[in-house]
């Protein structure tokens, strides 16, 4: 029985080979878009989850009730992890954390590496595998942890015990002994590192070994496995009464209200495995997998999209074999039977499908890949979990697609199917369901591809408040000190063709080829308040070159030599300090030092896009580094003018690579994301859209049909082609209009959360949602007009010889 359910199956699935193509074709495309959807989306979700310990891992973190409303934030104090392991219980291991650079001077093979200061119970917490040597190696602090490929890159091989590492870390020079070699971090850790350094090395960590008013790393705890967060949390009370007495007096001077449970500096714990997924936007916490989950959606959109097209036009193909169904009826075929004959054949168009849709996704990886800039391949799908989950929802598609136009099909009367008369008037309402969904999820696709270009557009052309286009950063990764290369640069770029000005600062604007940004901050009394600032080390010329605009004073100058003591600071700062007229006020750091504000930029995005401008104040310390060189350039031979630049730096360091890249390109990685989900919706919208097309042109094949009879007699008594292609094209219509209304609120209650998460963003606008609606009506008549009015200029007597 089975044998011949396949054969008759395969048999008719040949006869209408268009049919079979087309749900081919549209279920592969389906599968293929939603496998490497799903890779992507999955491979997300799978950050960080690789920590055997993962369940007791936590960051640490502060919310402190500020006059103007709550601040949270991870940077501590050097203090603080030691203190908090103490004085607090169920802590079994805490580390605290900087990710840094580090050069290695060896001759021959300097190179840039990747380097992270962390306690000695870093690796008890972390499941980094150590291949050789103990995971207690940091506890010495003349050695240190390399990564089996930075053993290979550096000595040629892994087996590198012993060995000597000749490094220059924030231009300080120190040499460490290879106490243990660790397997690669997984593409899925958050933590990239190719050296592991004991804290104890970390930047100004002898000044700041008794200070707990500067906060500069993050701090990881492990808790006992009966321990819970909220427990944490409570009994730290304490502990920031203790230790942030001082802190929490000036914040109730200030006029600071305390929280619900009554404290003005509250410590809490976020769960490791949700760091990946943790935003913090200075005033709250949000942790949100929006991001993978929404991806997700789009790939069970489409699959969803193609099962309709499948039952549709699994209904519309039946119209051709009712006088084979009626036959079987006559010749004692149950129901039963004839169900498992009609499910048979939608098995195999989905198995073949499903295969054919492995296949193109299997082809696409690469340029998946690359288009995404993602390390996801479909390996990340081969777990049993999910590749169980995979073939459950395979079976469960297959069965409610195929199985419901099976049932159809059997259930017909046998009288009415000799006569090919296919009376579907009861089940209208499931198949206009059916495509009130469809358009529903296609409009709402492409509403939301119109949003994200449009806020997409926006952060792009915004103007930021300095100059982005004709700046070149470049990361001062030299062995040199980093303002030993600043001269030499400039000396180097002085007069030539091109060049208008160089300076450096201790940071980047956007995000450079070196992946890193970061903002110190500090915090201080004025006039009996507390206030709170960024902190910008910048060299001479900074405002100028970048193209900040000066709204009073003046900014700094080799003319003045008393500059080392004077600040520049931006509006933000100024409100910050309430000051209508800050300039030659001055306030007092470090204690005792006096430093006098000297001017005030306008204020200009130092951030990404999605933060509100926060107070921001620049210096002139001769004694810190400076870590990133800033070159204008004319805007004419813009390309030439870069390549001298880098010529330039392989003159001064001729074994460090160059990372320079404009400042709009810089802004332009900062977009990612929004690029990513941007060109994730569009092509859902473009594949929706076909499958869409398939499953209408399935539809009016049904319609057209169904109504021959009527169509001929209409055409008889005079109507006019025009006249029978509204006729025909109408109750469509209608359809689309109510997956409109239906689309249109969802889409805008959708994008209105999702633009929430950005400070500067676009308006909603009633034209972005009309555009979509209009596109599908246009898309649905151009689809459905191919086949009615071809029906409309029948002859009528071919329509007629039906009856």
């Amino acid at each position: 029985m089975l044998k011949n359910y396949i054969k008759i199956a395969f048999r008719n699935l040949w006869k209408d080979k268009s049919f079979t193509l087309l749900n081919v074709l549209g279920l592969s495309i389906a599968f293929a878009a939603s496998l490497l959807l799903g890779m992507y989306a999955l491979f997300d979700l799978s950050y960080d989850q690789f920590h055997k310990n993962k369940e007791d891992l936590f960051q640490v973190y502060y919310a402190e009730q500020k006059p103007g409303g709550q601040e949270v934030a991870t940077s501590m104090p050097v203090p603080f992890a030691p203190a908090l392991q103490q004085e607090l219980p169920n802590i079994k291991h805490i580390s605290r954390y900087i990710s840094d650079h580090a050069l290695n001077l060896e001759a021959g093979k300097e190179l840039d590496l990747n380097l992270i200061f962390v306690d000695p119970d870093f690796f008890q917490m972390f499941s980094f595998e150590t291949v050789l040597g103990t995971k207690e190696v940091l506890k010495d602090n003349a050695q240190i942890s390399i990564t089996e490929e930075t053993a290979q890159k550096l000595f040629g091989k892994t087996e590198a015990l012993g060995e000597t590492l000749d490094l220059l870390i924030n231009g300080r020079r120190e040499v460490f002994t290879v106490g243990s070699i660790l397997k690669d971090p997984p593409v899925t850790s958050g933590l990239r590192f190719d050296v592991a350094v004991n804290f104890s090395h970390s930047p100004n960590y002898t000044e700041n070994l008794d200070r707990w008013d500067s906060r500069n790393h993050s701090v990881f705890i492990q808790l006992n496995e009966d321990a819970t967060a909220s427990d944490i949390t409570q009994s730290a009370v304490s502990f920031t009464d203790l230790h942030y007495k001082g802190n929490i007096e000036d914040l109730k001077r200030d006029g600071a209200q305390p929280n619900a449970n009554g404290n003005y500096l509250e410590l809490h714990l976020l769960p490791f495995k949700d760091i990946h997924f943790a935003d913090f936007k200075g005033h709250s916490l949000k942790v949100s997998r929006a991001y993978p989950y929404m991806i997700l959606g789009i790939g069970l959109l489409i699959l969803c999209i193609a099962g309709i097209n499948f039952v549709n036009m699994s209904i519309a193909r039946s119209a051709q074999r009712l006088r084979e169904i009626g036959m079987r009826k006559t010749l004692g075929a149950a129901k039963k039977q004839l169900f498992f004959q009609f499910w048979s054949e939608s098995v195999w168009v989905f198995m073949i499908a499903l295969l054919l849709g492995i296949g193109i996704s299997m082809a696409l990886e690469s340029s998946f890949r690359q288009l995404f800039n993602t390390p996801a391949t479909l390996s990340h799908l081969s777990s049993p979990v999910l590749i169980g989950v995979l073939v459950g929802s395979f079976v469960v598609i297959t069965f409610i697609a195929g199985g419901y136009p099976a049932l159809v099909l059997s259930k017909l009367g046998t009288l009415k199917a000799l006569k090919g008369k296919l009376d579907l008037a009861g089940k209208n309402r499931v198949r206009n369901t059916l495509m009130v969904v469809q358009f529903s999820i296609a409009i709402v696709l492409i509403s939301g591809t119109l949003v994200l270009k449009k806020q997409l557009d926006f952060m792009r052309n915004k103007d930021l408040g300095f100059n982005k286009t004709q700046v070149v950063a470049v990361p001062l990764n030299g062995k040199r000190a980093n303002r030993q290369d600043v001269a030499l640069l400039r000396n180097e770029l002085a007069g030539k063709p091109g060049i208008l000005s160089v300076t450096a600062s201790d940071n980047n604007l956007g995000l450079g080829k070196d992946g890193s940004t970061y903002f110190s901050r500090m915090g201080f009394d004025y006039k009996g308040r507390g206030v709170h600032t960024n902190m910008l080390v910048v060299d001479y010329d900074y405002p100028e070159t970048l193209g900040l605009q000066l709204k009073e004073g003046r900014t700094f100058s080799r003319s003045y030599s008393g500059d080392s003591l004077s600040i520049v600071i931006n509006e933000a700062m100024a409100r910050e300090l309430q000051e209508k007229d800050p300039v030659n006020k001055q306030i007092i750091l470090d204690d005792s030092i006096k430093y006098t504000i000297v001017g005030v930029l306008k204020d200009y995005n130092f951030q990404s896009l999605n933060k509100k401008i926060e107070p921001i104040s620049l210096f002139m310390k001769s004694d810190w580094d400076l870590y990133y060189a800033f070159v204008k350039v004319a805007p004419q031979n813009m390309a030439q003018t870069f390549e001298s630049i880098e010529d330039a730096w392989k003159r001064i360091e001729p074994n460090a690579e160059f990372l320079g890249s404009f400042l709009d390109e810089n802004i332009d990685r900062t977009f990612k994301r929004e690029r990513t989900m941007t060109t994730i919706i569009t092509s859902g919208s473009l594949i929706a859209i076909i499958l869409s097309c398939i499953g209408l042109f399935a539809i009016s094949m049904l319609v057209v049909t169904q109504r021959t009879k009527e169509i001929g007699v209409r055409k008889v008594v005079g109507a006019s082609v025009a006249q029978i292609t509204f006729l025909l094209t109408k109750d469509f219509v209608k359809l689309v209009g109510i997956a409109f209304l239906i689309a249109a609120p969802v889409a805008w209650w959708l994008l209105s959360q999702w633009l929430q998460d950005y400070e500067y963003r676009i308006e909603l606008q009633l034209w972005i949602f009309l555009a979509a609606g209009l596109l599908a009506v246009f898309i649905a008549l151009v689809t459905i007009s191919f086949r009615t009015i071809r029906a409309a200029l029948k002859n009528p007597v071919e329509s007629l010889r039906t009856e």
